[in-house]
């Protein structure tokens, strides 16, 4: 059983898929006929989660309008928003804290993740660590691997300088407590990629690998593979 609340990153300027993102934020791109992030949602409510916490940023007040607060899809929808200026993926995370509570699900806003989320819960709360990354063995097939294994922890994450060794790649989906970003700082731009390099260096990452392709919108490309999957499945 779920009881852990998901935040969604959705505050980039999605500059890759520019001039597309200018107008329209990533997650109300229409992918096989719908919003991006109603995808998402739909799929959070059939995995049994009932608590989403929005983190936008970028034309966010179009995903509010395009969402609500979540009644349609069975869960309540709440939005944190970054303000004047961008907070990036770490900074947006710890000014939703105030609405997410002790521990949370982080989901990138253009990820789609048929992984199970109570499997992933179980293994956090079974691992005694201040976070839970997924991982994928990806062996550079899609982009450059950048995590490194041991005793199930993630020893090493190195999104900007990948080393070889590494064969696997964050999937996607991980949960954090709160202590976890207790040394980041309050109200300043930051990555989450550098909070996940620094609880790895300090063992306190665990890690879960998963089996299931990851999907994303983040790339032309990313784009054509989620669509053909989605029309596969029949649209559900």
């Amino acid at each position: 059983m779920i009881t852990l609340p998901v935040a969604i990153l959705a505050g980039g300027l999605a500059t890759r898929l520019r001039p597309v993102t200018e107008k329209v934020p990533k997650a109300l791109l229409p992918i096989a006929g719908r919003p991006f992030i109603h995808w998402q949602l739909g799929l959070l409510a059939q995995q049994g989660v009932t608590e989403v916490a929005v983190c936008a940023g970028h034309l966010g007040e179009q995903i509010q309008a395009a969402v609500g607060d979540g009644s349609g899809f069975g869960m309540t929808v709440r939005y944190s928003f970054d303000g004047d200026t961008l907070l990036g993926t770490g900074g947006a995370l710890k000014r939703a804290l105030p609405i997410l509570g002790a521990a949370f699900f982080v989901l990138y806003g253009d990820s789609y993740l048929r992984c199970s989320f109570a499997a992933v819960q179980t293994a956090y709360e079974d691992s005694a660590a201040l976070g839970l990354m997924t991982v994928f063995c990806n062996e550079d097939r899609w982009e450059k691997s950048n995590v490194l294994l041991r005793d199930g922890r993630v020893v090493e994450y190195d999104k900007h300088s990948p080393r070889p060794g590494m064969r696997h790649i964050d999937y996607g989906l991980s949960i954090l407590s709160v202590q976890a970003l207790q040394r980041s700082p309050a109200s300043a731009a930051f990555d989450l990629a550098d909070l996940y390099h620094e609880l790895a260096s300090r063992g306190e990452l665990a890690a879960l690998t998963v089996n299931e392709r990851f999907y994303e919108i983040g790339s032309v490309g990313g784009i054509e593979a989620t669509e053909r999957h989605l029309m596969s499945w029949g649209g559900r």
